[in-house]
């Protein structure tokens, strides 16, 4: 599961590499001070798919994604981005780049329409573009009756396409989203990953971290970060069929107590309770249908345990739990 290492410590970027691909980074370090924020980081996102960033608060994501788009920095490693070598070429790259961050950034005392007419004179878009530019991301992104409200009033969902809108004004060729819906309901982040997969759909490319899981499962490759490191990288269903650990179900009237008992019990590396059963991760290699039944019986508990199928869920809680040392191998 974890990336194969590389032949090299700090490879650069093959002849043609960027053609193929949008990002391309080898060896992407960022330190401060004593602190390794990314470590060694090697990154190939394709054209005009959802590429996914996953990890715990503090993994690096933002990090990177900063460093990507040329705002930061690195200590270290190489990045190409759409052909254009980064940090030495990142203001040549910003007109073909679009960035999302997890705060809402815009004008809250400007009103919508305002908003985008402003981020177009940015870009140095003329009047004629701009009018027919503003209006079809008024359309598109379901904000024409909100035109004229002004956007330190709108809730999370509407500023939240906003600010998508303002990210696309100028038809960038890359999108970089910064944990996009960490503040917004269940609905709109369903409407907004509707609107990713449309611009994917004309050619963007898009690169958005995120710690939701169902929100990890739409992305065509996902990669999996834990204290600045890559973990996992692969597609959801690549990451879930290599899941070193095998998955139970226990299925038993009381999840907590069954969750109590087998606590003690060797080769386990997580357990969850869903609803009324017990999820449970065993560690690489380890057959543990046999022992976690007997051990409910030796407890007293009446319980049925069975095979389940892994999730993404189980593939985070996998990479993430590995000690220090095996993390850093």
């Amino acid at each position: 599961m974890p990336q194969q290492p590389s032949s090299h410590p700090n490879p650069l970027p093959q002849a043609g590499e960027g053609k193929d691909n949008a990002i391309v980074a080898r060896g992407l370090t960022r330190r401060f001070g004593k602190v390794t924020a990314v470590d060694a980081l090697d990154l190939t996102v394709g054209r005009a798919q959802v590429y996914g960033f996953l990890g715990p608060n503090g993994s690096g994501k933002t990090t990177a994604i900063r460093m990507l788009c040329g705002l930061l920095l690195p200590s270290a490693g190489t990045i190409d981005v759409l052909g254009y070598r980064i940090p030495e070429q990142a203001e040549a790259l910003k007109r073909r780049i679009g960035y999302m961050t997890q705060k809402f950034s815009l004008y809250d005392d400007l009103t919508v329409r305002e908003n985008l007419e402003f981020v177009a004179a940015v870009h140095e878009l003329d009047r004629a573009q701009t009018r027919t530019r503003v209006a079809e991301l008024l359309e598109r992104y379901w904000l024409r009756d909100l035109r004229d409200q002004l956007a330190g009033t709108l809730s999370g969902g509407q500023k939240q396409r906003l600010a998508l809108a303002a990210a696309v004004l100028h038809e960038p060729e890359l999108l970089l989203l910064d944990e996009p819906t960490s503040a917004v309901d269940p609905q709109s982040r369903r409407e907004f990953w509707d609107s990713l997969f449309a611009l994917t759909d004309a050619g963007t490319t898009i690169l958005v971290s995120t710690h939701y899981m169902d929100e990890a499962e739409r992305c065509h490759r996902l990669a999996i970060l834990d204290h600045g490191r890559l973990v996992a990288d692969g597609t959801p269903r690549e990451l879930e069929d290599a899941l070193p650990g095998q998955v139970l179900l226990v299925e038993c009237a009381n999840p907590r107590a069954a969750q109590n008992a087998l606590a003690p019990l060797p080769g386990i590396s997580a357990m969850a309770q869903i609803g009324a059963s017990l999820r449970v991760l065993g560690s690489d290699g380890a057959d543990l249908r046999a022992p976690i039944a007997a051990r409910l019986r030796e407890a007293g508990i009446a319980a049925r345990v069975d095979p389940a199928p892994p999730n993404l869920e189980d593939v985070f809680v996998a990479a993430t739990r590995q000690a220090p040392a095996e993390r850093h191998a």
